[in-house]
This record gives structure tokens, sequence and C-alpha cells, in this order.
């Protein structure tokens, strides 16, 4: 054993008093590195004779050595903190974290469920459909009782229904309601001659016979209208006039920019109140199912947010081939003291309901997609008639039915003629060779509806293909790139001439030359 205790002396003992002197080695740097007095002393012993290199220098060594000093204080910090949580394995870290997740889950279910119990006391009643479908363990199911409300039942409270407006609307046309007595012998020409002349005569509000045309032919035409031009030009005016008229006014919606989804249209359902927050739109659409009068939901400056965003569903439902199926979800379960004519949780859009858009064409507005123009019937509105005298004109009452019916024997009356349908194929022809633009199914559809209606209306055939031609088909040119095409629309507006008739399109021409101006 004297011989392995000496081995053990000489060769581990020298391993030992090495680690020794690197632990002293390492105190002894830490000691030198963080005596800061001595250095003082030593920089204080040196300086008199230090000339601007040597400041720097010095300045520069020390700030290093504060660095180096720096970089030690915060690995020694990292390598306690890792040694103080080296107990918890990364397994058992997760769990932790993972239970603490669920309990913060389970903390803000409670106050959910809390906020249903305080509201249940604020005196908002719960609805029977919804007790009823938690006992069956399901969040809704449709009301299927006999309390349904309906409209041969007694009026129900508002405030004792999540829809206040609507049920209002229920109560009023239980009670007080009594139809008009119409006046259905009115041709589509005198009503927009009448039209005319009671917007001069009572509201001073002054349009060209063409412009009430247009208009008017437009409400047979498609569901949706677009009234555009510069401001003070009477956009908005012309559907209010509209109203006035035909003594149903006007439902006047203001877009708002931040508008980006459907539920600004139709509003939607408080989980919270447990009341449903109605807007303008849903009330007018709701209440047309009451009446028989033509009536016009305006939705001012349109574009200030995106159309095919926040309007995109009823562009979807009003291209449904049967009336019936115009129907827009509301909520998912019907309570018993919802509105009458909430069916099965959707209302119907009627088609006594007519969609005016106006249009302002600046820098703070969105560009209506195309997708919005080729539903809707475009109308330019550039300037201001000339006023002019007139009898006093008095409103009347006209029923949808009649005016639908007015401009269906408008379409058996006056269909576009043969030679006309040959014309617009020969341009059709003439527009894909020469800008690749064709006429699409949905173009010649609504072609085929306006040109009758506008005949209906006491304009000519010509007149009408030269509108509806402009604003559906020239129109496209916008997506064109025209800083080249100049001399091939000089051509076209020639080739207009002679395909149709010298001067005959007037206002595609017209176009055509204001797209020229702005190249």
């Amino acid at each position: 054993m004297n011989n392995f205790f000496a081995y053990f002396n000489e060769d581990i003992g020298m391993v030992f008093q090495a680690l020794m002197d690197a632990i002293s080695a390492c105190f002894s740097f830490l000691n030198y590195l963080f005596n800061f007095p001595m250095r003082m002393d030593i920089i204080k012993s040196h300086v008199p004779g230090f000339t601007t290199g040597d400041w720097v220098m010095l300045l520069i060594v020390n700030i290093a050595l504060v660095a180096a000093c720096i970089s030690i204080v915060f690995l020694v910090v990292k390598l306690v903190r890792k040694l103080i949580f080296s107990g918890v394995s990364k397994k058992e870290y997760d769990r932790m974290s993972t239970e603490v997740r669920k309990l913060h889950m389970d903390l803000l279910r409670s106050n959910y469920e809390k906020d249903k119990i305080l509201a249940m006391y604020t005196g908002t009643p719960e609805p029977p459909a919804e007790e009823s479908s938690e006992e069956q363990g399901e969040e809704e199911m449709p009301d299927l009782s006999a309390n349904r409300n309906t409209f041969q039942s007694p009026c129900v409270d508002p405030s004792q229904s999540r829809f206040f407006r609507l049920t209002s609307v229920d109560n009023y046309y239980k009670k007080q309601y009594i139809a008009p007595q119409y006046n259905n012998d009115v041709t589509l020409e005198q009503f927009c001659e009448q039209f005319r002349k009671f917007a001069a005569s009572q509201l001073k509000l002054y349009y060209d016979i063409d412009m009430m045309r247009y208009f008017v032919a437009s409400l047979g035409t498609s569901r949706i209208i677009i009234l555009q031009g510069i401001s003070g030009t009477g956009k908005t005016s012309l559907p209010y006039a509209f109203g006035k008229f035909v003594q149903k006014d006007t439902t006047v919606v203001s877009v708002q920019p931040s508008w980006r989804e459907r539920t600004e249209l139709y509003g939607y359902f408080n989980e919270f109140t447990k009341r449903y927050s109605e807007t303008e739109f849903l009330k007018a659409i709701y209440e047309g199912n009451y009446y028989r009068d033509p009536h016009v939901v305006i939705l001012d400056e349109m574009n200030i947010a995106r159309v095919e965003y926040y309007f995109a569903e009823m562009l979807s439902i009003l291209e449904m081939p049967r009336e019936e199926e115009w129907k827009v979800d509301i909520v998912t379960a019907v309570w018993d003291n919802d509105p009458c004519l909430i069916d099965g949780g959707t209302v119907q859009i009627t088609n006594n309901i007519w969609f005016v858009g106006t249009i302002n064409n600046d820098d703070s507005t969105f560009a209506v997609a195309d997708k919005v123009y080729d539903r809707a019937i475009p109308i330019d509105l550039d300037s201001r008639a000339d006023a002019f005298e007139c009898e006093m004109t008095p409103p009347i009452y006209i029923s949808t039915d009649h005016l639908i019916e007015l401009f269906n024997e408008a379409k058996e009356n006056y269909p576009i003629s043969q030679e006309m349908l040959d014309k617009l194929e020969i341009l059709n022809t003439y527009l894909i060779k020469t800008f690749r633009l064709a006429f699409g199914n949905r173009i010649m559809k609504q072609i085929k509806d306006y040109v009758p209606c506008f005949i209906g209306c006491g304009g000519t055939e010509i007149q009408a293909v030269d509108f509806i031609v402009a604003k559906k088909v020239l129109r496209k040119f916008e997506s064109l790139s025209l800083g080249f095409m100049r001399e091939e629309l000089t051509k076209f507006s020639a080739y207009l001439d002679k395909l149709f008739g010298k001067n005959s399109m007037e206002i595609c021409k017209a176009y055509i030359e204001q797209l020229k101006k702005n190249m």
C-alpha cells in the first residue's frame, strides 16, 4: 500500500494541485478585474506622462474591461438560474404549463357563466327554447311550440322580444295598417311623365325626361341600380323623390368606411344581452313582406367601403332564379315571441324591394368590382337639368304587382328587334377582334329586358341600346391599357356611326371621347 500512496501523492496530488492553482488563478483574475481602486491607483501613477494617443488607448482598454465585467456577470447569473431550474425536467415543465393554461380557460369559462347569470337578474327574459335545448344537451334547437307568435296571435310587447324593431312592425300591421287604393290604370309612359312633374312641382327637383326613363326602365331590368357622378347632381334625391312619388318613403342606409361583412347590413344576435342588434336595412326588407308598394333602399356612398365585402351575400341571393329562394339567414333558432315573418330563422326578400347605391368616384372611395357592376344598372348623373314650370302634380299609389305587370307587358309588346340583335352581334365580334372584349350572357339578358322597358317608358329602341351598351359594355374599357389605343378608339367611334347610323349612338361616342381625354 505504501507504494500506491506514494504513486497517489505524486500523480493525483499533482492533478489536485493544478486544479487548486486554476481555481486560485480564477479568483485572482476576478480580484484584479473587479478591484477598481487598485487599478485606479495604477492609472494615476502613469497618467502624468500620457499623450493624447495614450489617453485614447486607455479609454479603449477600460471600455473593453467594463464589457468583460458585464459579460461575466451575465454568464454567472444565467448559470445560477439554470442551476436553480435544473431540478424540474422539461417534460414536467411542459405538463405544468399545460395545466396552467387549462386553469386559465376554466377561469374564463366561469366568468362567462357568471355574466350569463347576472344578465338573467337584470330582467332580460330567458327564452323557453333555450331552456329546453339545455335539458337535451344541445346549444340551440328550433322551437316547435304551439305558442309561436303569428300574425293572428295577439301583439307581443316589443320589450319582451329580442327583436324590438321587427316586433313593433308586426304590431303596426296587425292593428293599424290599411292597404291603400292603388291606381292600376297608369301606363309606364304616364308614370315617368307624372314622376318628373311631381319631382319638379312638389320637391323642386328637376330631371330630364330621359333620366326618368333610364331610372324606371332599370327597375324593370335589375334589382340593383347604381347612381354615379359628381357631388350635387341629385344621386340621392332621385330615389328619394321616387319614394315620395309612390308614397312609400325610401330607406336611407349610410354606408360606413369600416363595413367589411354582412352583419353591418343585417345586424347580429348579442349572446350576453340576448337581444338582436337590428338595422334599418333589416327592418326595410322585413317590412316589405307586409305591403305591395314599390320600395327603394338607398345605400348612400356605397363605395366608401368595399361593396363586394358587405353586400356579397345579397348579390348572390338576388341571382337565384326563383323569388321564393330570395331568403337571408338571420338566426339559427326561432323563439316563441320572435317576429311573425321570421320563418325558420330566415327573412324573405320580396320583389317590391329595389336597392339603389350612390357612388362618388374620388380618392376617398374604393373602386367597385366588376361583379357588382355586372349585376346592376349604372346610371351617370353628371349635370343638373334646367328648372322648368309645370302644373302641380300629386303623388300616386301604384302596386308592385301592377308595375311588374307593366314591365312584363313592355317586354312582350316591344321586344328588341332582330335587326338590332344582329347589329349587336356584329358589334360583339368587332369588340372581340379589336379590344378583346365580349358581351356576357348576363349583359345580353339585361339588354333584352332593358330595351323593351325603356320603349314602354316612351323612349326609342336606339336610345335604349345606346344607353345600355355605353353603361354595360363600354364601361369595361376602363380595365384596359388605353395609353396606346387612341387611334383604335377613334376608328371605333366611326364604326358606331357606320353600324347604327350617324349620330345614333351619342352616349357611346361621348363616353369614347371622355376616355380619349383621360389618356
